[in-house]
């Protein structure tokens, strides 16, 4: 049951962004900080990654546990009982299949495909950061051996 009244659930849904989100932001203001240059939201690869690092070849994407079905078996029944559930469910399985596309894409252009949900970042960012890095330290290491 929704606590929000229809009217204010829409308003709050048109408010949800699909660029330049807080996780989006905190995650890039890290790499930055950092010393990393990326291109946000770059659109000349599949699924446009949030996060791309160009020089190494890896595409990050900072979902919404939401909208991209994070424990998705046990959020599933839970929307069966909601509101709309059936445009909900479909389109949250969309985005899942896309995603996984979009990654076989990625990974047959050569990419490094890292995911991290959105609580994942705000909880610890610096985390988040040194996956990134460790990815770059073993393409780094790879590019050596050759």
């Amino acid at each position: 049951m929704d606590v929000l009244t229809p009217k204010q659930r829409r308003k709050n849904m048109q408010h949800i962004k699909s660029k330049d989100t807080s996780i989006e932001i905190a995650l890039r203001k890290a790499l930055w900080s950092k010393g990393y240059r990326y291109r946000k939201n770059y659109k000349m690869l599949p699924g446009r990654p949030d996060i791309a690092l160009t020089k190494y070849k890896i595409a990050v994407f900072c979902d919404s546990e939401f909208f991209h079905g994070k424990d998705w078996e046990i959020k599933k029944p839970k929307l069966l009982n909601s509101k709309n559930s059936e445009y909900w469910i479909s389109k949250i399985e969309r985005n899942m299949k896309r995603d996984r596309e979009n990654e076989q894409e990625l990974l047959f252009l050569g990419w490094t495909v890292i995911r991290f949900w959105g609580k994942e970042i705000l909880k610890d960012t610096n985390k988040c950061v040194k996956v990134i890095e460790e990815v770059i330290f073993e393409k780094q290491l790879e590019e050596f051996d050759r």
